[in-house]
C-alpha cells in the first residue's frame, strides 16, 4: 500500500516517462486530477506574513493563534 502523497508524485513521473495522459496516470495512481493540474500561488505577501507571525511570536511569547491573527488584521492592516 503507497501513501497518497507518494502516489500524488508517481502520476506525474508516470506522465512523463510513458508519455500517457494526466487522467490516465491519475486514475491508475487512484489520485484526483486536479492534485496533479494544481500549482501554489506564493506571494511576496506571504513571505511577509510569515515574517511578521515568527518575529510576533518572538517577541509575544504568550499570544497564540487567534491573538496574532487578530493583531496582523486590526493594527498592521493585512486582509
Amino acid at each position: 500500500m503507497v501513501k497518497p502523497s507518494l502516489r500524488r508524485k508517481m502520476a506525474p513521473k508516470a506522465v512523463a516517462a510513458a508519455r500517457c495522459s494526466i487522467r490516465q496516470a491519475c486514475e491508475v495512481f487512484s489520485v484526483s486530477e486536479s492534485c496533479c493540474r494544481y500549482r501554489a500561488k506564493l506571494s511576496s505577501e506571504n513571505t511577509e506574513i510569515v515574517d511578521l507571525l515568527v518575529r510576533l511570536t518572538q517577541n509575544q511569547r504568550n499570544w497564540g493563534f487567534g491573538l496574532c491573527f487578530l493583531y496582523l488584521r486590526n493594527v498592521k492592516g493585512y486582509p
